[in-house]
């Protein structure tokens, strides 16, 4: 049975006496309020069998807030959808839908593209 210590990425023997291990964490920015936000909306269907999907890009913010305006965005526009790489990912072609509800609750510099 293999052990995964991934905290040391790979680490197998140092014969430095000064070494330390760096826990190159990433720190996570504070989430802007909406009107500051330039969100950039478009549709795309690289990589996904041919099935279009609303892309939602440029959010800065926690993961949480980000999972939570995708939630919201589901709501809105009644289809599904997932947050994957920093992006928030609609089914379909909702552009519309997506704008309209992001104007309407304050991010005012999003844009279709």
């Amino acid at each position: 049975m293999s052990k995964n210590i991934k905290s040391f990425s790979g680490l197998v023997y140092s014969t430095d006496p000064n070494f330390t291990i760096d826990n190159n964490e990433v720190v996570e920015q504070a989430t802007l309020l909406p009107e500051v936000q330039k969100i950039k909306i478009r549709v795309d269907k690289k990589h996904r069998a041919g099935k279009m999907v609303t892309l939602i890009e440029n959010f800065i913010g926690t993961n949480n807030d980000k999972e939570e305006l995708g939630k919201k965005l589901k709501t809105a526009c009644g289809t599904g959808g997932s947050v994957k790489d920093g992006e928030i990912l609609i089914q379909g072609d909702n552009r519309d839908k997506v704008l309209h509800w992001l104007l309407k609750n304050g991010y005012k510099q999003s844009k279709k593209i």
